[in-house]
Parts: structure tokens; C-alpha cells; sequence
């Protein structure tokens, strides 16, 4: 059996016997590189894990593994740092002793399975499927943009998941500042040696390959002779119809630091960008993420509720603001995760997050975001439906919550007379007495103020 096969079997069962916390803490990035006479040698993230393994699941690993292989085996743990110090090759060579490791680095957490989707990045999704499906036919290359947080780096991840579950091709991921790290070394070496071996090691990682991922492809701008190997890279791969995917913050066109004969490149397959989600899609990635973790039943709704309001634009921070709030309820002795203790562990956390100035500023910014439309809008001319309910709901608020004179609220409203602020305060005090959706969506914004 395979050895990735043979730690997929694995962890599946050691999943089976921990709390999802647990695994995911300890045994969620391990991966059994090598199997040599009675060794199993496992890389692990972190020093930290080395220790912990040995002396709390020692006794499980050997038990699940001898499950999983009939044989017994003597495990030892190695971070990335010590297998590139270790210099005797021997000690790393997997079941084919005349073939060199392949190391894809994936994630095998993300996959399509987990990527929450909403109308934000549906597209990107389905695109990636595609991509997914037909490596190399659909889409070369596939651009992903958008800004940090999003989802870029998991869609990639995913696509090579599922091209390596589903067929023999071998996928490659890095990050553009490794790729330049690659070639600087490189050409280090080869300045001062003329090291042709090494020369054909950069050669055989970057094209013997199926698909090539490279994230954070904007890091690429500070590095011009990379970007020369980068174009032949991409010539060769794309010529041989092997699929190329890209991460950006920025479109191809926005890349203004790039060659031009890159950029161009880059648009010839497609180009996907993906927005930030939406109040809903936002509250679906934590539940998710809550779920993953087992601890659906202690969080209430209103407490999803809050951080998906106040932490917009990053799916990143809400990971960390759930495991924060748990965090916090722990070092206090166990305590059951109330609005007010979620409010009180994430009072610096959503600094970063939620930055405005004044009581209007942080009205108009919950206002936008529960109803998917930018603060421009609220300011704005625009008297379609979708924004100017939206709009009034906002200095209804103001008014009614925050006694905010009117004269103050038109200003920061796109310069509005007060005439108009009155209108909309008194609109809205008339649809209340009936619409109990309204009364309800409006309640749910002022409670996220408070």
C-alpha cells in the first residue's frame, strides 16, 4: 500500500478515537514520509509536536498503525527544518528506494467539500470544479484573485486535493516567495560553481510536473530576473498542456510591476475574482467552522450573529475570533459562551476588524454589510429600492438610537438636507408599525451595536 494511503487509513481511525479539537491540534499536519525496515519517520509543523506525540499518544499511534499495517513500527518525528539539515538521503527514501520523495504540499484539510459557498464565491467554485475535472483543458491558466482572506488559497488547494485523490498527476503548490527563494538559491550556487545538477533539480520541481500552483503571485514584482524563469516555466508547462493556477490580490492588470508578456499570459486562460461574503455567507462559515470543532451546542446564535457583523472582509479572523471566544470561556473556569462573554474576549480583537470613528460611521458600516451594498451606496444618489431602504434604515438609527442631530446625520449622509433625514426617520417609524421582518432585521443591527 502506498504510504499516503497508509496515513489517510491512519488518521482516519485516530480521528475516530480524539475530539476534533484534539486531532486537529496535533495530528491534522502530520504526514509519513518514509517507511524503512521498522521506522516510520513523520514530519511534523512544530517542534512542540515532537514531544507531545511521544509522551500522550504514543501507545494510540502504534496501536492504529499496526491496525492499519499488521506490522509494528518505531515512529520518529522530524520538522521540515531538520529533514532539509539532515544530509543522508537514505533515511528519507519512501517504498521506492530509486525515486526521489514528491512533495505536492497540500493542505488536505481544504478540499470542495468544506469551502463554504455563497452568491460572493459561487463562481470561483464552480470555476475550480472545472478546473478540478480537466486539468489542463479547462481554463489555462485559472487567475484567482481577491483580497487577502477570502478563499484563494483554499480553492487551490482543493483543485489539487481533488486532481491527486482522482488520478496519478502530480501537483506542486508554493508560494511565489518560495519559487523566488528556489531560483536565488539557484543562482547562488551556480555563480559561484556552475552547478549543473542543481540546476536540473529547479528544472525537474517546477516542469516534471501536471499542475503547477503558485500563490501570491503579486510577490513576484519585487524579483525581475525570477520573473524571466517564471515566463520559460510557464511557456514549457503551457505548451506540454499542463495546468497553470494562479493567486493574486490584484488582477493581472493591476500587476503593473510585472512584464507585460507575463500579464498577458496570465489572461489567456481565465480570470476569476472573488468578493467578500455577505452577512449570511459569513454566519455559514462559522457555523462550519464551529461544527468542524464540535462545539455546535455552546455556541448560541446571537453570538454567531455578532461576529459575523463586526468581522467582515477576512475569513481568516473568524477562525481566530471562534477560537478566542473559547479560548477566553476556558480561562474562565469553563464558562458557558454568552453574547456578553463573546463581547467582552473579542472587545480588542475587532479593532482590526471594525475601525470607524463616530456612532453614524459605525451605523452606516453594520447597515452596508447586512444588506450587502458599500458604504458609497448609503452616501450616494442611487434611489433604487435595494439601497435607499437600506439608507433609511441607517439614519433611522442614528436618529432613533443615537439621538444624532440631523444636520450631522445628512452630512455624513452625502450632504442630505435635514428635510430629507426626516423623511427617511419618519418612512421607516410608518413601515415598523406593520412589517415585523423590518422591525426584526432592525432590531438584530442595533443589538450588534450595542
Amino acid at each position: 500500500m502506498e504510504i499516503n494511503n497508509i496515513w489517510d487509513n491512519f488518521l482516519n481511525k485516530v480521528k475516530n478515537n480524539l475530539a476534533p479539537m484534539l486531532f486537529e491540534a496535533w495530528f491534522a499536519e502530520t504526514k509519513l514520509i518514509a517507511l524503512n525496515d521498522n521506522k516510520a519517520t513523520v514530519l511534523v509543523p512544530m517542534i512542540i509536536h515532537k514531544k507531545h506525540l511521544k509522551d500522550n499518544y504514543d501507545t494510540l499511534i502504534e496501536t492504529i498503525f499496526n491496525e492499519v499495517t499488521g506490522s509494528n513500527f518505531i515512529f520518529e518525528y522530524f520538522t521540515e527544518e531538520e529533514i532539509e539539515k539532515i544530509k543522508d538521503e537514505n533515511n528519507f527514501i519512501s517504498e521506492n528506494k530509486n525515486t526521489e520523495l514528491f512533495k505536492s504540499n497540500l493542505n488536505k484539510n481544504y478540499l470542495f467539500e468544506n469551502f463554504v459557498v455563497g452568491d460572493s464565491n459561487k463562481f470561483a467554485k464552480t470555476t475550480a470544479i472545472a478546473v478540478a475535472e480537466k486539468p489542463g483543458i479547462t481554463y489555462n491558466p485559472l487567475f484567482i484573485y481577491s483580497n487577502s482572506g477570502l478563499g484563494k488559497t483554499h480553492l487551490m488547494h482543493a483543485i489539487g486535493n481533488y486532481i491527486v485523490q482522482n488520478s496519478n498527476k502530480k501537483v506542486l503548490y508554493v508560494t511565489s516567495e518560495q519559487f523566488v527563494n528556489d531560483f536565488i538559491e539557484l543562482y547562488r550556487k551556480n555563480k559561484n560553481e556552475n552547478n549543473f545538477n542543481e540546476v536540473e533539480k529547479f528544472k525537474r520541481k517546477y516542469r516534471d510536473i501536471d499542475v503547477l500552483m503558485i500563490d501570491d503571485i503579486q510577490y513576484l514584482e519585487i524579483a525581475n530576473k525570477t520573473q524571466q524563469e517564471f515566463f520559460n516555466t510557464f511557456n514549457e508547462l503551457h505548451t506540454n498542456n499542463k495546468q497553470i493556477i494562479i493567486s493574486s490580490d490584484r488582477s493581472p492588470d493591476d500587476l503593473k510591476q510585472l512584464e507585460d508578456r507575463l500579464r498577458t499570459r496570465f489572461t489567456w486562460g481565465l480570470m476569476v475574482d472573488i468578493m467578500p461574503p455577505d452577512f449570511e455567507l459569513r454566519l455559514s462559515i462559522i457555523s462550519k467552522k464551529i461544527e468542524g470543532h464540535g462545539l455546535n451546542n455552546t455556541f448560541p446564535q446571537e453570538v454567531k450573529e455578532y461576529i459575523a457583523s463586526n468581522c467582515i472582509g477576512d475569513i481568516r479572523k473568524l477562525e481566530g475570533a471562534i477560537t478566542r471566544v473559547v479560548a477566553y470561556a476556558t480561562m474562565m473556569s469553563g464558562s458557558d459562551i454568552t453574547l456578553n462573554l463573546a463581547i467582552e474576549a473579542l472587545k480588542d480583537y475587532f479593532g482590526n476588524c471594525f475601525n470607524t470613528k463616530n456612532n453614524i460611521e459605525q451605523v452606516q458600516h453594520l447597515v452596508a454589510n447586512s444588506y450587502n451594498i458599500t458604504i458609497d451606496d448609503l452616501k450616494g444618489k442611487r434611489r433604487i429600492i435595494s439601497v435607499a431602504v437600506p439608507r433609511q434604515i441607517a439614519m433611522y438609527i442614528s436618529r432613533t438610537v443615537y439621538n444624532e442631530p440631523l444636520a450631522k446625520i445628512g452630512l455624513l449622509f452625502g450632504g442630505r438636507d435635514h428635510t430629507t433625514v426626516i423623511h427617511s426617520v419618519e418612512k421607516i417609524k410608518k413601515e415598523l408599525i406593520n412589517n415585523i421582518n423590518l422591525e426584526k432585521e432592525i432590531n438584530k443591527i442595533i443589538n450588534n451595536l450595542k
